[in-house]
């Protein structure tokens, strides 16, 4: 008889497929393009030289693509994980205050924070108690921007941007399946032939990790550890797990951000920050974009993963790959991978009427991109909108 262990691959390559693969590769398009900016901005305020930043980026990828390639494979969803963008932009402006090793310290003690929270099943018995609406509603909120960004990118780059819809549009009344795919392809011949590619950065040299023993500072912890863990916890988590329960799945929470804050320990004294569960990349992974059958979308959590540790491997070097593409392009590309996303969540917020206030007050709370005490809007959209969940329950029930 086939043991589970030798049926695992075997469903794996059943369940492979094209689109899976494509999605992938825009979520890490997506994630190298933009946020990977703001770690490198932090490495700078914080005056690290250039081993520490290229052991920082090595530390964040590596810890990303093992998460995304083990949770994905033991959950057989698309666990999609990331480092901490919040954290990072918290970092920008802190980091400086204090010896790179007293700022290792204050990682390692918000990972281990993260990960005996994530193990105990607090955060994921809190997070059950949202109404589905708000969490839908919060989805759309966080996406609202990307859609908006991929018509706008119009006015940037005509000619890129119009080439991505186009080829989205005209594929999609012929196969929604592979739509983005060749939405991707036409942008990216269409900036080829404009020349706006420019990978002169490109190489392929191996990362160095680079040790550096922690200093539990209490200054440090206090000023980096403790914003760090609250960010890491209400900005990315939460949203990571809404993103998986909107797209029908129900993902372990215990597993999931006790996993990565357990990784993120680890790797702590390599320069890793936090890695985290993803959301906006996480859905273009977790859409029918990815595949139709919600059961074989797993494979894009896998290869995410894959291509992290690719990018990983090879440091720094890699990310001209990604910094070379216009910006234009990226932004009309996350926003056709985005829509059938953004779609869902707006139809799941406005499903059930008696939810529909204060799904629309998270929503709107969530698109503004509020930023309260170095949280993000997504996390104030969810608080908002319970509390609106709760004043209009308790107003119809009194008689």
């Amino acid at each position: 008889m086939t043991s589970a262990v030798q049926q695992a691959p075997q469903r794996f390559f059943k369940d492979v497929s094209l689109s899976s693969f494509v999605a992938a590769l825009i979520a890490v398009v997506v994630s190298y393009s933009g946020p990977m900016v703001i770690v490198l901005t932090a490495a700078q305020a914080g005056h690290l030289t250039s081993g520490q930043t290229t052991s920082w980026l090595w530390a964040i990828s590596v810890g990303s693509g093992l998460t995304c390639l083990v949770l994905s494979l033991w959950t057989k969803m698309p666990v999609i994980t990331a480092w901490s963008t919040p954290g990072a932009a918290l970092l920008v402006t802190s980091i400086g205050d204090y010896s790179y090793p007293a700022a290792v310290g204050a990682f390692v003690v918000s990972a281990l924070a993260i990960a005996l929270i994530g193990f105990s099943g607090v955060f994921g018995r809190l997070m059950a108690l949202v109404p589905g609406p708000l969490v839908s509603a919060m989805l759309a909120g966080i996406l609202f921007s990307f859609g908006v960004d991929a018509f706008r990118a119009l006015g940037q780059g005509p000619l890129v941007a119009a080439a991505v819809l186009l080829g989205y549009v005209v594929a999609k009344r012929f196969s929604a399946r592979y739509a983005v795919l060749a939405a991707l392809v036409l942008g990216v011949l269409t900036a080829a032939v404009s020349g706006g590619l420019r990978f002169s950065g490109v190489g392929l040299e191996l990362a160095s990790p680079q040790w550096t023993t922690p200093v539990l500072d209490p200054a440090a912890i206090i000023g980096i550890g403790v914003p760090l863990f609250v960010v890491t916890m209400a900005s990315q988590n939460a949203p990571g797990l809404a993103v998986l329960h909107a797209s029908g799945y129900r993902p372990g929470d215990r597993l999931l951000v006790g996993g990565t804050g357990l990784t993120s320990l680890a790797l702590a004294p390599f320069g890793c920050h936090g890695v985290n569960l993803a959301a906006i990349t996480a859905a273009i992974c977790t859409g029918q974009e990815a595949h139709p059958d919600s059961r074989r979308r797993y494979p894009a959590g896998v290869f995410c993963g894959l291509l992290y540790l690719l990018v990983g491997t090879f440091g720094a070097a890699l990310l001209g790959v990604f910094t070379g593409l216009p910006k234009e392009l990226v932004a009309a590309i996350a926003g056709v991978a985005l829509l059938g996303a953004l779609m869902s969540g707006l139809s799941g917020a406005m499903a059930e009427p008696e939810h529909r206030e204060p799904a629309l007050v998270t929503f709107l709370v969530t698109a503004s991109g509020l930023s309260l005490l170095g949280i993000g809007s997504a996390f104030w959209g969810l608080v908002l909108g319970l509390i609106a969940h709760v004043v209009l329950t308790v107003r119809r029930r009194i008689p």
